[in-house]
């Protein structure tokens, strides 16, 4: 054979040989890639963005440091978890109360940044309790921190709030036979302004919005009106609690999240014997008048919630609503069976998912962990039901262990539960 058909020969056996080791070193690659994503991520995406964004809006990355002022009985610790676990997914800080004020930040008192454990300052996400206070949480938060909150209709409020805390709030301890229609009748023969807990008893959302809940719009309706210019001042997004789903959407929207980003397990929710089934129309009605100030601020902001949904596109954010529904569905079935189902705590064995209980006349459910809680997916399962108290405490070990260096992976179900809490933090009230 003439030596420069040998030369081509050797040439093309090469070339081939190059090709094949590229190939399977592109193969590995992707396997690796593949695999890493399912450690990474908590569970795969589960459906596209149904909605295109808004037109002439540039496609923005995901928002980062998030202010979310949690109001009591609002379903405020679902969104809690939904922040907690983005937080995790991303490696930011997580805004986290000192141990003298427990799992809140020392509420009743307004917020003060020395109430933050040093281990979790600065922080990107901030996501507990609290009494507003705007020019202390600008001194924690970052420039750029978006502000949400979320209310809701004020009789359905008053009455979680009179059965979770009927034993704490003096006010509702005074009514015989802990009746929410006693109280309603003649509410100042229980109630007495500023002793302790007093803000549970009369216009809540108010006070947690660091408003006076003692003003009425009755008698004072430019009180009302400065307290919702003060929120829309500072909140991006005030979210409905009877619009839960479409709620998300809109904050998935606002922080440039996916649908992903925002599924839920619900938390915090009281078993069908702990609650009214229905708010007789009477009682309703007794309840708006009595939190007079939280009805004026609800009915505003229920108002200025539609017209958002509007602007989105309203048969766009149904659509959204309906995915995310079903994604959620499908996500419950995948870490809690095929017929997942709140359990009162005494029926769930993984202790870490055992929600606080207020007290005896009161049951909290949660879920639990099928099989002893084995599988890839048991982690991301965990923290999608865990509830706030354990999982406030996990986050604070985990961040005070990183310590501003990565440190190895937190494990969960072998660490002993937190140890039990007072209801809340005796602290004197601020105002």
């Amino acid at each position: 054979m003439p030596p420069i058909l040998q030369h081509l020969q050797q040439a093309t056996k090469m070339m081939s040989r190059r090709k094949i080791l590229l190939l399977v070193l592109g193969c590995g690659t992707l396997s690796l890639l593949i695999h890493q994503g399912a450690q990474l991520s908590w569970y795969p995406k589960l459906f596209p963005l149904s909605c295109p964004p808004l037109r002439g809006s540039p496609p923005r990355p995901k928002h980062m440091t998030v202010a979310f002022l949690k109001t009591h009985k609002t379903a405020g610790t679902t969104v809690q978890n939904i922040l907690f676990r983005f937080a995790e997914r991303h490696n930011l800080t997580v805004a986290l109360p000192h141990p003298s004020c427990e799992h809140q930040f020392c509420y009743p008192r307004n917020f003060s940044a020395h109430f933050v454990h040093p281990a979790t300052r600065p922080p990107h996400v901030l996501a507990s309790h609290l009494r507003f206070d705007r020019a202390e949480l600008e001194r924690l938060m970052p420039p750029g921190t978006i502000y949400v909150t979320i209310l809701r209709e004020p009789a359905a409020m008053f009455e979680s709030l009179f059965s979770y805390y009927n034993q704490y709030c003096p006010a509702f301890r005074r009514v015989p036979n802990a009746s929410l229609e006693a109280f309603l009748r003649a509410p100042e023969a229980y109630y007495r302004a500023g002793e302790h807990f007093a803000m549970f008893a009369h216009n809540t959302l108010a006070y947690d919005l660091g408003g006076d809940n003692e003003r009425s719009p009755r008698d004072d309706a430019a009180y009302l009106a400065g307290l919702i210019r003060q929120v829309e001042e500072v909140f991006s997004l005030v979210m409905i609690a009877e619009y839960f789903d479409e709620s998300l959407v809109l904050l998935r929207r606002l922080l440039a999240w996916d649908l992903d980003d925002v599924l839920y397990a619900k938390l915090n929710a009281r078993a069908a014997s702990s609650r009214l089934a229905a708010i007789p129309a009477a009682l309703a009605r007794a309840a708006r008048a009595w939190n007079a100030l939280d009805a004026g601020l609800y009915d505003h902001f229920n108002a200025t919630f539609w017209r958002r949904v509007a602007s989105a596109g309203r048969a766009c954010v149904e659509r959204e609503a309906r995915e995310l529904r079903e994604a959620r569905e499908r996500l419950l079935r995948r870490c809690f069976g095929d017929e997942p189902v709140l359990r009162p705590a005494a029926q769930i064995r993984t202790k870490q998912l055992q929600p606080w209980q207020p007290s005896r006349k009161v049951d909290i459910m949660g879920y639990d962990l099928p099989n002893g809680g084995a599988g890839p997916a048991t982690e991301a399962c965990l923290k999608l039901a865990m509830p706030e108290v354990q999982y406030s405490s996990y986050l604070l070990r985990k961040q005070k262990r990183r310590g501003g260096v990565r440190a190895r992976p937190e494990p969960v179900l072998d660490n002993p539960p937190p140890r039990p809490i007072r209801a809340l933090p005796r602290s004197p009230q601020g105002h």
